[in-house]
Parts: structure tokens; C-alpha cells; sequence
């Protein structure tokens, strides 16, 4: 029977995302777990703006900008489940990359035991469809993967 100690949910910030958390918050109490928000911000970033001969300072500055906006976002995100979350250890994590390959890599690096992750986010076309990054996430993943909606 599975009993995750670390759950790892993945984060664009959108709807399915929220419903995503909250699954894994309501299994977090129940089993006693610990879980990991992540959110990726795109890893090609860098690569775009040095094209363009964006000094290397401005480039620092936007990418730690846009990872105190994710760990704001993170913390609003985590705000909407107060109540719940209140005996649940929730570490919010920023990462950098490629969305599924970080998630894999957060899997492999803290041990994680269960993915939470939406079946759908911000680049949802239709409801009918699995987003790239889950199915990403889904056909490489070592542990179990709660697929939500």
C-alpha cells in the first residue's frame, strides 16, 4: 500500500494546478507527509536574451525576479488552502529549465514517493487532452503520479 512521505506538486499557478494542491494536501495530513511546490521557470531565458547582447547583470537581475515572483505566487497559491495546510510541512522550491525534466530531477534528487500534478495547465488547449508536461511527467516518472483535473 502506498504511503507517501514526500509529495511533490508542480505548479503554473492555474486552476488545475490549485486542484492539483489540494489533493496532495488532503493526502499530505492523512499520511503524515511532507510536500515540495515546485515551480519551473523557463530555462531558456538566458540563452534568448544573450541573442539580443543583454548584459549578463540584466539577465541575473530578471531571473531572480522572476524567482521571487514564482516564491510569491507559491506562498498566494499556498494562502487559498490556510486551514488545510496548517499541520503539513510545505517547502516551496523554484527551479530553473525544461518544466518536466525538472520535476524529474526534483523526483530523483528528494527522494519523492508521489507526483501530484494537473492534467492540464496555463497552455490547456482542451479539456480532453493531457498536457505535454504531464504526459512527460507521467511516462518517466520512478514513483507513483496522481494525474488530476
Amino acid at each position: 500500500m502506498l504511503k507517501p512521505t514526500k509529495i511533490l506538486v508542480p505548479t503554473d499557478f492555474s486552476e488545475y494546478s490549485d486542484k492539483a494542491l489540494e489533493q496532495a494536501i488532503d493526502i499530505a495530513r492523512h499520511y503524515n507527509s511532507k510536500v515540495y511546490l515546485l515551480h519551473v521557470t523557463h530555462g531558456e531565458l538566458h540563452r534568448i536574451i544573450t541573442d539580443y547582447a543583454i548584459p549578463a547583470e540584466t539577465i541575473e537581475t530578471i531571473e531572480k525576479e522572476q524567482e521571487e515572483k514564482a516564491r510569491e505566487n507559491m506562498k498566494e497559491q499556498l494562502g487559498q488552502f490556510a486551514k488545510k495546510v496548517k499541520d503539513v510541512d510545505v517547502f516551496l522550491e523554484v527551479a530553473k529549465g525544461v518544466a518536466y525534466e525538472e520535476i524529474l530531477r526534483e523526483e530523483k534528487g528528494k527522494g519523492i514517493d508521489l507526483i501530484v500534478i494537473a492534467s492540464l495547465g496555463r497552455t490547456g488547449l482542451a479539456k480532453y487532452f493531457i498536457g505535454s508536461v504531464a504526459r512527460n511527467v507521467l511516462k518517466s516518472a520512478v514513483c507513483p503520479v496522481l494525474l488530476t483535473k
